[in-house]
């Protein structure tokens, strides 16, 4: 039987700007397929960095940052784009959503981006619909223009654009900071519950440690970064 390829494998990983000192150095990050991850740490910790390498934005100096089995760190700009286009999906802080179009535009963004996603959703609209249920969004707001919907929803669809297409590697970057406790919880329970269904994996970076007892496993940023306590 062939081992597992891990979801995300950094090893040997250094980052910095110019001639400043490192701001991350990692010996080694795994989180296997289909894990949820809690990530937290400070302001300054390495926290953006990180998911900066990890979505290919930025390259390390040095070291492999390998998803889903392909060191994307080799790769060139434009095939980097193609599989985080593919492979990768992000949800934001301020949830990014295109303020012109409607629910479903929005939900639909990365089929149009990348074939891959597409193809893996099959009917758009259909699938989109799907989601939406399972995060407790009804189809009655498929063709409603975002800035209509409350903070919660507008919410829930950034985690339906994350989710369709079946990306393998689920992003979430403080993307509970303008809900209330009773909302966080429910919606973190929606989304996992969506992770697992597709088998995504999930890494999850919040200031709030408080959740951190949903997820298989918690990270603190200091215990992986060798660069985070020398600013």
């Amino acid at each position: 039987m062939l081992p597992m390829v891990p979801a995300i494998d950094i090893e040997q990983v250094r980052f910095g700007w110019g001639s400043a000192p490192p701001l991350l150095q990692i010996d080694r990050l795994l989180i296997a397929k289909g894990e949820r991850v809690f990530l937290h740490g400070p302001s300054g910790s390495g926290k953006s960095t990180l998911l900066g390498l990890i979505g290919g934005v930025l390259v390390p100096a040095a070291g492999q940052v390998r998803l889903l089995g392909k060191d994307i760190a080799a790769l060139g700009a434009g095939e980097r784009d193609r599989f985080r286009g593919a492979h990768l999906g992000f949800m934001f802080q301020m949830f990014n959503l295109i303020p012109y179009l409607s629910v479903l535009e929005n939900v639909l963004l990365p089929a149009q981006f990348s074939p891959a996603r597409r193809e893996r959703a099959g009917n758009l609209r259909d699938e989109a619909q799907r989601l939406l249920a399972a995060l407790a969004l009804g189809s009655d707001l498929l063709d409603r223009g975002v800035t209509e919907l409350s903070i919660g929803q507008q919410q829930r669809v950034a985690a339906a654009r994350a989710l369709l297409g079946r990306p393998g590697i689920v992003i979430a970057d403080e993307p509970t900071s303008a809900l209330d406790a009773d909302a966080r919880s429910s919606f973190l329970a929606l989304l996992m519950n969506e992770c697992r269904a597709q088998g995504a994996t999930l890494l999850f970076v919040s200031h709030d440690t408080a959740l951190q007892s949903q997820f298989d496993r918690s990270l603190a940023m200091s215990a992986i970064n060798r660069a985070a306590g020398a600013h």
